[in-house]
């Protein structure tokens, strides 16, 4: 669903991300660790075009998002560590104009309210302006879109910073859900309970490079950090 292929992204000669390789299919959570600066955003911004490639290509669904970005586009939701939602418009409004836009307009109100009924937001809640809402209210508010826009690719950037525990882990739940329906996830996180909590697969990235990929099954919690911190040294 997601693939990277030589993956490169350099600035002045430094290079952000450094020949990439990796392939995440349906089903899959994959987990990227690592500092400020190890290429996670970066990797993730070139999924979304937001940013085109010093060289190598990163697909969706087989084609070439620098090619084909509307495409490519149309399979996948983003969502950041801020939700960028409209503060005046209700949880609900937000839902509708973000699913008309990605060309769904179809859903009945009950639908609509539907999506959120999966993702655990209250319907009293979906009918109050989302300037009033916290972190985790936002964060479901962005997976119901996921699901109302039909995605088959979620990418998400450090989603879970600033969240309480239970708000957290309410978020990983979330994840599995979409897993289950196919949904191919990509997260960016430093937070390795959470990836060892959501993901199949962890990767460590340091200084541009994926130093490693495994099974979230095969590893507990304090393997995972051993691990980490093994990759991190100097």
């Amino acid at each position: 669903m997601l693939e990277a292929i030589n993956l490169t992204k350099a600035y002045n000669g430094t290079k952000a991300l450094d020949a990439l390789n990796l392939k995440i299919e349906p089903s899959e959570v994959f987990c990227l660790l690592g500092a400020n600066g190890a290429g996670k955003t970066t990797t993730i911004s070139l999924f979304l075009n937001f940013i085109e490639p010093t060289s190598g290509t990163a697909k969706i669904k087989g084609l070439d998002v620098t090619t084909q970005p509307l495409e490519t586009k149309r399979h996948i939701a983003y969502i950041p560590e801020q939700v960028m939602l409209y503060k005046n418009l209700t949880g609900l409004e937000n839902l509708e104009y973000f699913s008309a836009l990605a060309g769904h307009d179809q859903y009945s109100r009950a639908e609509l309210l539907g999506f959120f009924d999966q993702v655990g937001l209250q319907r009293e809640a979906a009918e109050k302006r989302v300037g009033t809402y916290s972190k985790g209210m936002r964060q479901k508010v962005g997976i119901a879109i996921a699901l109302a826009k039909q995605a088959e690719a979620l990418l998400l950037d450090e989603p879970t910073s600033g969240l309480d525990p239970k708000a957290s882990n309410e978020f990983s739940e979330l994840l599995k859900k979409l897993s289950s329906k196919g949904v191919a996830v990509l997260m960016a996180t430093h937070d390795l309970f959470r990836a060892k909590e959501s993901g199949t697969r962890v990767g460590m990235m340091r200084h541009g490079k994926l130093m490693t990929t495994l099974k979230t099954e095969e590893i507990g919690h304090a393997d995972l950090e051993r691990i980490y911190l093994e990759h991190m040294h100097d």
